[in-house]
């Protein structure tokens, strides 16, 4: 260890094969520790680090085989290149980062002259997770640039934060790990064998102990082969199965009346709602046996506490929020919250830190717009009476790999309406799309702190070997941008060291600069109460939300409402997570494509002529796609999957399904619809 600065010098016996140890970044829950094998200023292998009891020394395969081959691979971006158009085509041609500064500066200062300052755009998502590389430095430069700011929350759990705040205010939930001490554990659209990995050891643990199991997807994952029940329910109608079991459990006494009355506003206008939801109707809707949903409502009545994890799945439809609120106002209408054992896994309030003072959100212009990510392919072709877009910058992202409508975002980057530079470490499609393109290090090359969204445990991380070519962390990019464009204030002098003082300025203990450094810090004599636990807050004031009178104006849905999805199309497109990619990371790797397949339910496939191994065609009116056929009962009929995160050159469409799923929102904050993707399929002749 070597002090607080995470860009140690490395350079001492990097011709030795060395172990060290690191954080894995990526954009998944369990955020395990890592030991990296070094030499000669390589990466040689990873493992499993002992650092983080969580993670308990195992890893994911696909960060196992993947890791050393992308921070070394012909893909890297490892110098600034400027894109030269002619005739012939366009290449990219090799320049110095004096010259790329230079160019930045100077596209995006005639940019802000005549459009104003909105007119350019940072592109962002979930890269590096690190709290350095993600939210310091580059929040600082676009807000003291007065570029807008971008909501990127609504690809991917920002609808999820909304219905919890709906539903809980700003009370937290349960530790992943309190899951031990339930009777009854539901798994609710969340595949944990492929992205939170480590909590199905405490389920096995749990289930050994006597526990129940329901497992609610529309896949039979791997998990609920441990399961008293799966629920295989259509995307988008979890909301319709809740209302089904509550009325069942009114009409039975199984609801938690005295928990009701005592914790919780609006509950008579969510039954009311309920109502309209027979157990036939429910089975109908929901395309589930309705034995099924008697059986969940025998359980949940039950067995007690009960505990819920919930992944991201629920959100992703146009019944987005009001799937996401139903499951949690199910856990409160049973009385599954206060006891120990009992609640949602949610692990926001063991980390305070970060805030306002890391992204400086002050320096931003008073009254600067701030626009969905979505948005930005139509702000750039076709923007109407709104500011347009005319500069981008792509960071910690793929767009062209993880957004909806992909093929508008393509053709909006490609197009010449706007000036766009990304910073990568792979020339992924979005790079190839850019007019200037940076080099970015990996997380082995520079140091950072990560929370997570999967467990409690606080982490920081040095840099392994140097970094590669010229690449620059976000924090040095940032700096020297700040500089080239005059900005005199304090905050873009700061160093690392003094990045990582602010990141644990609220936290007391400054300890735990060097401890998380050492070893995971177990964040709970920090942690926020849970609700209704330990919590300062009378019962009287903090009240569960069965109604919510503010989304009634909003979005006319104060109860979650359930909308039908309106299509002619035979199948519903589900783009679950891969197990061998995070998001896109790792796609440009040819091994790491294996799993590029259409899984459909064998009576689907006799349907249609299709066999195991048939190619398929899949088409909207967006496009087609053609994949090799997956036949297996795992999936449900009337659903085909394709795991996300593929890249163009795995498609003989020049498509990837991304490309096929439409923009719609759904209505809280406009979140992104992946799952009301539609199509039919044939075979490819």
């Amino acid at each position: 260890m070597k002090g607080y600065d995470v860009n140690n010098d490395i350079s001492d016996d990097r011709g030795a094969r060395q172990v060290k140890s690191t954080v894995c970044p990526l954009d998944c829950a369990d955020t395990c520790s890592i030991d990296v094998t070094v030499e000669n200023d390589r990466v040689i292998e990873v493992r499993g680090g002992a650092g983080n009891p969580f993670t308990r020394s195992k890893l994911c395969s696909k960060v196992v085989a993947s890791f050393p081959l992308q921070v070394h691979d012909n893909l890297r971006v490892l110098y600034p290149q400027i894109k030269r158009k002619t005739l012939a085509g366009c290449h990219f041609e090799r320049i110095s980062w004096e010259d790329a500064i230079s160019i930045i500066y100077e596209k995006f200062t005639a940019t802000k002259q005549q459009w104003g300052g909105e007119s350019i755009a940072p592109l962002f998502y979930g890269g590096p997770m690190g709290l350095l590389a993600g939210g310091t430095m580059d929040k600082r430069f676009f807000h003291k640039l007065g570029a807008s700011t971008v909501d990127a929350t609504t690809l991917c759990a920002g609808t999820s934060d909304a219905a919890w705040e709906s539903v809980f205010g700003e009370a937290g939930g349960i530790d992943f790990e309190e899951i031990k001490h339930s009777d009854l554990i539901i798994v609710w659209g969340n595949n944990i064998t492929t992205c939170n990995l480590h909590l199905t050891k405490i389920i096995r643990e749990a289930k050994k102990a006597g526990s129940a199991l329901i497992v609610v997807d529309p896949k039979r994952i791997r998990i609920a082969n441990d399961a008293d029940l799966h629920v295989p329910l259509l995307p988008g109608t979890d909301v319709a199965f809740v209302y089904g079991v509550i009325y069942l459990l009114h009409k039975r006494g199984g609801l938690d009346e005295a928990f009701i009355a005592n914790h919780s506003v609006g509950f008579d206008a969510f039954l009311n709602e309920a109502r309209k939801f027979s157990l036939e109707r429910t089975a109908e809707i929901c395309g589930i046996e309705s034995s099924v949903i008697e059986q969940f409502a025998r359980l949940i009545a039950a067995r007690r506490p009960s505990a819920m994890s919930i992944g991201v799945a629920p959100e992703r439809n146009r019944n987005g929020s009001a799937c996401v609120r139903s499951a949690l106002l199910l856990m409160a209408a049973t009385g599954n919250i206060g006891p120990k054992g009992a609640g949602v896994c949610e692990t926001s309030r063991f980390f305070p830190l970060g805030g306002d003072h890391l992204s400086r959100s002050d320096l931003c212009p008073a009254g600067t717009r701030e626009i969905n990510v979505m948005d930005i392919p139509r702000l750039i072709m076709d923007p109407g009476d709104e500011t347009p877009v005319k500069g981008v910058f792509i960071y910690n992202h793929n767009p062209v790999a993880v957004h909806p409508d992909a093929e508008a975002m393509k053709q909006a980057l490609e197009s010449d309406n706007a000036f766009v530079v990304g910073s990568d470490i792979s020339m992924t499609d979005s790079m190839l799309c850019c007019d200037l393109v940076l080099p970015a290090p990996t997380h082995f090359e520079y140091g950072d702190v990560y929370k997570a969204y999967g467990h409690r445990y606080l982490q920081r991380s040095e840099a392994a070997i140097s970094p590669q070519g010229e690449s620059i962390t976000n924090m040095e990019l940032f700096r020297r941008l700040a500089r080239r464009f005059g900005f005199q204030e304090p905050c873009f002098a700061d160093e690392d060291k003094d990045l990582i003082q602010q990141v644990y300025e609220s936290v007391p203990d400054k300890a735990l600069i060097d401890q998380s450094l050492e070893r995971a810090v177990d964040m709970a004599q920090w942690a926020e109460p849970s609700m209704l636990r330990d919590d300062d807050r009378s019962e009287s004031t903090f009240k569960i939300r069965f109604y919510d009178e503010h989304l009634e104006k909003v979005c006319g849905q104060g109860v979650p409402k359930y909308a039908p999805l309106s299509s002619t199309r035979e199948f519903i497109l589900v783009s679950p997570a891969s197990e061998k990619r995070i998001n896109s990371t790792f796609g440009g790797l040819s091994q790491q494509s294996t799993d590029l397949v259409c899984e459909i339910h064998p009576k689907d496939a006799l349907k249609h002529g299709v066999t195991d191994g048939d190619l398929v065609r899949l088409k909207n009116s967006f496009g087609e796609v053609v994949l090799a056929a997956k036949v297996t009962s795992n999936v449900r009929r009337k659903t085909i999957f394709v795991p996300k995160g593929a890249w163009l050159k795995d498609s003989a469409t020049g498509m990837t399904i991304n490309a096929l799923i439409p923009s719609d929102r759904e209505p809280l904050i406009g979140g992104a619809c992946y799952y009301d993707c539609t199509v039919d399929i044939q075979l490819a002749g």
